[in-house]
């Protein structure tokens, strides 16, 4: 997670959940997360599949430069991310997990820029398929960001964090959780398969490539 306003959701909310897969949604208190409302948005759904905004705040309206609220969510993304956007959401909503999600937007312009997306699994009703917590947050500030509207936008990077498992959000976290992966990607897979990587001779191992070479 970069973004300070990421981690402040995904802070608050692990809290609040204590020991429940999801927190309910009335337990979100708008005043403990005060400096990332501008960036956090509701989504709400009446059938569990499609997912409209319930509202959002100023600085997700102001990068798409237009009132985002009613508006359908995947309206917002290429159509050849809905198949992988629907499989996130219903991790989200099936089986609570967060979704961290990294995306380019476009200008008319051609103008880019990265941003940050998490969403949250929220329980409502007694249903977590009718409501999630998300946060939206540009990686940086150009002079044209809420002059130009992001109108295109595309998946770069996903991941998902699953409520009962070990920290890997903090930095030392994921790298323990990244060198245990390679370890039983390493035992799977025996000496590795030989690869390049970016012109480096490296090993494959599963879907992980390891770049020869050590400590200088």
């Amino acid at each position: 997670m970069q973004q300070r306003s990421t981690r402040t959701l995904y802070s608050y909310w692990n809290e609040i959940r204590g020991a429940r897969s999801t927190p309910e949604r009335r337990d979100i208190d708008p005043t403990r997360i005060r400096e990332a409302l501008a960036h956090t948005f509701i989504l709400e759904s009446r059938d569990g599949l499609e997912f409209d905004f319930r509202l959002a705040g100023s600085h997700i309206c102001a990068a798409y430069c237009r009132e985002l609220k009613a508006r359908r969510f995947s309206s917002l993304w290429s159509p050849r991310d809905h198949d992988a956007l629907e499989t996130l959401m219903r991790a989200v909503t099936e089986d609570h997990a967060v979704a961290l999600v990294t995306f380019e937007g476009r200008t008319e312009r051609g103008e880019r820029l990265s941003f940050e997306l998490a969403l949250f699994p929220l329980r409502h009703n007694g249903v977590t398929t009718s409501r999630m917590m998300g946060g939206l947050s540009a990686l940086d500030t150009p002079y044209w960001l809420g002059i130009h509207p992001i109108m295109e936008q595309r998946i770069t990077g996903l991941r998902l964090i699953w409520p009962d498992d070990r920290d890997t959000v903090s930095p030392q976290g994921y790298a323990t959780a990244m060198m245990d992966e390679i370890a039983a990607a390493m035992n799977d897979s025996g000496m590795g398969v030989p690869a390049t990587v970016s012109g480096n001779s490296a090993r494959r191992y599963a879907h992980l490539s390891v770049i020869d070479g050590g400590k200088a």
